[in-house]
């Protein structure tokens, strides 16, 4: 999803939280500043459950939670106060357990889209390599069947699966490309 400017002037932390509760719309948070989230397709929606009904089984078996689009993850970059709301999260760490966010996921997958892209792949890759306890992050794609995976262990170098499947590491567990393509 991508962002839209709500407004102008810094918000407190508190107050963005507090915000969230009551709005009917979505919105992230970077340094301050508040940005409204676009709406999802169908097909973004599609392949987000389909990734939640195929990784829900490896997360519960290792004692993970995972969310999807409305769990937010907080960051602090540069001593700035950060939030998004990654497309499905994963976290395995029992004291990552405030109510309204995760600060230690093992596990973020975003789902491309032409307004998402270059914020998905630029600044929140960016900024979700600086979070310690992540040990992947994967993009994928809606208009082909495409999921990249990237790894800490391989230094964020993606590894690319059009067919197949994908190996996910944080969950021990693998994905066919096929099944999470299956509805679209």
């Amino acid at each position: 999803m991508g962002t839209i400017p709500a407004q102008h002037t810094a918000v407190s932390v508190d107050d963005y939280l507090a915000g969230e509760l009551e709005s009917e719309v979505r919105h992230e948070y970077v340094a301050g500043q508040v940005y409204a989230t676009v709406g999802a397709s169908d097909r973004h929606g599609l392949l987000v459950n389909a990734l939640a009904f195929a990784l829900t089984p490896a997360a519960r078996k290792a004692r993970c939670q995972l969310f999807t689009s409305d769990m937010k993850i907080h960051l602090e970059i540069g001593k700035q106060d950060v939030f998004y709301y990654p497309d499905l999260l994963v976290s395995c760490d029992p004291d990552d357990r405030a109510t309204y966010y995760r600060e230690r996921p093992c596990l973020i997958v975003e789902v491309l889209s032409d307004s998402t892209e270059r914020l998905d792949r630029r600044e929140k890759m960016l900024a979700y390599q600086t979070i310690a306890s992540l040990q992947e992050y994967v993009l994928v794609a809606q208009d082909v069947r495409r999921v990249e995976v990237y790894r800490r262990t391989d230094d964020w170098v993606p590894s690319i699966h059009t067919e197949s499947s994908v190996r996910l590491a944080s969950l021990g567990t693998e994905v066919t490309v096929a099944a999470i393509y299956e509805d679209l």
